[in-house]
C-alpha cells in the first residue's frame, strides 16, 4: 500500500500541475460506474492425485480437489468505480480510475485488496483508438497505470476469454511510446514492470488460491471461503512499482480504412519479453508468484521448467464493418519453459431498435447487441500431477461464450450471457458453466478521452 499511495502522490501532482496552469484546457470529467450481477456456476469438483498430508484437507475430505469457485446462485454487487479524466491541452491528457469492492478482479478473490487504483497515467500526444484510422501522423508518450497497448477495449461481453484473461486483462505501469506513421501504419513500444505469473480461474470469479487464513501450516484443516476454481496462468495485478524484471514490448500495426463507408480492419502484430522473478509477493495469498509458484510446494518440481525467460508473441485483428464487429487474438507464450498456443475470436453485430418511444427525451431499448466468443487454450507441456498439484494446467481447455447486451438508456446497460468451459482429462471432455446478468450504470459530467 505504501508503494501505491507513493505512486498516486506523484501522478496527482504532475495531474494537478497540468490543471493549474494549462491555458486552453478543453475538458475535465468525473465520472462513476456501478456493477451489480447475478450469477449462478455450475458445480464441479475433480480430484487431483497430489499426495496433500491429511492436514492440509478439510474436515471429511481424503483427497485434495479442483472444485467451483462458488458454485449456485448468487447476487452481488462486483464494482464501483471511480474516474477522473481531462485533456489539458491539445497535447496533455490524464485518467485516473479506481475501483472499489472490485470482487471479480482480487487476487485470490476474497482476501485481496477491496481497493485498486486500476488506472493512473498521463499522456503527451495522441493515441488512436483500434477503431479509427488517424488523419495525419501523430505520436504519443504514456507514464502511469495503463491498459496494454494490444488489449480489446471495446469487448461486447462482460466475460472474458481465455486469452485475454491471461495475458492482457490487467494493467501494468511504466512507460509507452507510439506513433502513427500516416493512415495505416503505426508502431507501439513499451517497458513496464511486467504482471506477476499467478493462477485464476476464467470465470467471474479468480478463486481462493493461497489466500490468507488457508495455510494449513497456520491454520490445519482449512475450509476456504471460495474454492480454488479451475485455474489457468495468467497476468496478475501488479504488486509494486520498480522494475528489477521489467517487461519490453513492441508491436507494429497496419490499418486499412475504406473512407467512403468507414468500415476499417486493424491488424497489429506484437511481442513481450522479461525475466521471471524468483518469487513475487501476491497480496491476500501466502503462494508467491513468478518462479516461485512454477516450482510448485517446497520446490518440488513437477513442471518441466527450462530456464526464467517469459515471451510471448501474438497478433490481434479488429474489424469494424458497419453494425458488425469482430476480433481475433492469437497469442504462442513460453513461461520458462512452458510452452502454450492461446487464442479467441469474438464477433458482434449492434442492432439499432426501430422503437422512438423513450422517456426523458431519450430513447429506451436503443442498441442491442449480442455477441459471441470461442476461445481455446493449447498447452504443449505436461507436468507430473503426484509433484506437482494443478494437473488442469496442462489440459486442453475451450470456452465459449454467448450473449445479450440490451442498452435500455444511454447510462444503463443488462448484459445477460453464458459461458460453457470444456477441458479435454483423460480423453474425456469435463464441462463447467456459468450464468451471468450484469446490470452497469455509468454517469459522466462532461466529455470523455475516447481512448
Amino acid at each position: 500500500m505504501a508503494a501505491t499511495g507513493k505512486f498516486l502522490a506523484f501522478w496527482g501532482a504532475l495531474a494537478t500541475t497540468a490543471l493549474t496552469f494549462a491555458q486552453d484546457d478543453r475538458f475535465f470529467t468525473i465520472g462513476l460506474e456501478a456493477k451489480l450481477h447475478g450469477r449462478d456456476s455450475q458445480s464441479r469438483k475433480v480430484g487431483v492425485p497430489f499426495p496433500f498430508p491429511d492436514f492440509f484437507l478439510p474436515p471429511g475430505e481424503t483427497q485434495g480437489s479442483l472444485e467451483t469457485v462458488d458454485a449456485g446462485s448468487h447476487a452481488e454487487i462486483s464494482r464501483i468505480s471511480l474516474f477522473l479524466e481531462g485533456r489539458f491541452n491539445r497535447l496533455v491528457s490524464a485518467r485516473v480510475k479506481v475501483d472499489g469492492v472490485d470482487k471479480y478482479d482480487r487476487n485470490p478473490t476474497s482476501t485481496d485488496n477491496e481497493l485498486d487504483v486500476d488506472e493512473a497515467w498521463v499522456m503527451f500526444g495522441d493515441k488512436t483508438p483500434s477503431d479509427l484510422a488517424p488523419d495525419q501522423p501523430s505520436r504519443y508518450l504514456k507514464l502511469g497505470k495503463f491498459e496494454k497497448f494490444e488489449r480489446q477495449n471495446d469487448r461486447n461481453l462482460e466475460s472474458y476469454g481465455l486469452a485475454s484473461t491471461s495475458f492482457n486483462r490487467f494493467e501494468d505501469a511504466g512507460v509507452e511510446l507510439g506513433a502513427d506513421i500516416g493512415r495505416v501504419f503505426y508502431a507501439r513500444l513499451s517497458y513496464t514492470v511486467g504482471n506477476p505469473v499467478f493462477l485464476r480461474d476464467s470465470n467471474a470469479l479468480a478463486g481462493d488460491n493461497g489466500a490468507d487464513g488457508t495455510n494449513p501450516f497456520e491454520n490445519p484443516f482449512p475450509v476456504p471461503e471460495l474454492k480454488s476454481g479451475f485455474t489457468m496462468f495468467y497476468d496478475a495485478e501488479i504488486e509494486d512499482y520498480d522494475f528489477d524484471n521489467g517487461e519490453l514490448g513492441a508491436g507494429l500495426g497496419f490499418r486499412f480504412e475504406n473512407q467512403d463507408t468507414g468500415n476499417l480492419v486493424n491488424l497489429l502484430l506484437y511481442g513481450y519479453r522479461r525475466d521471471l522473478a524468483d518469487s513475487v509477493d501476491i497480496t491476500g495469498s501466502f503462494y508467491g508468484g513468478d518462479l516461485d509458484l512454477l516450482r510448485g510446494p517446497g520446490d518440488a518440481g513437477g513442471l518441466p521448467l527450462e530456464g526464467d525467460e517469459k515471451q510471448e508473441y501474438g497478433a490481434n485483428l479488429w474489424l469494424y464493418l458497419g453494425a458488425f464487429s469482430g476480433f481475433v487474438q492469437y497469442v504462442d507464450s513460453e513461461i520458462a519453459g512452458l510452452g502454450s498456443v492461446v487464442y479467441e475470436t469474438e464477433l458482434a453485430y449492434a442492432w439499432e431498435t426501430p422503437w422512438t418511444w423513450g422517456a426523458g427525451g431519450r430513447p429506451l431499448l436503443g442498441l442491442i447487441t449480442p455477441a459471441a466468443r470461442y476461445s481455446r487454450a493449447d498447452p504443449d507441456f505436461t507436468g507430473d500431477a503426484m509433484v506437482f498439484p494443478g494437473p488442469n494446467l496442462w489440459w486442453e481447455w475451450e470456452k465459449i461464450d454467448a450473449g445479450l447486451t440490451i442498452h435500455i438508456i444511454p447510462d444503463l446497460t443488462l448484459a445477460v450471457e453464458y459461458a460453457s468451459n470444456q477441458f479435454l482429462r483423460g480423453g474425456r471432455w469435463l464441462h463447467y458453466d456459468e450464468f451471468l446478468a450484469t446490470l452497469s450504470w455509468r454517469w459522466f459530467s462532461g466529455d470523455r478521452l475516447g481512448l
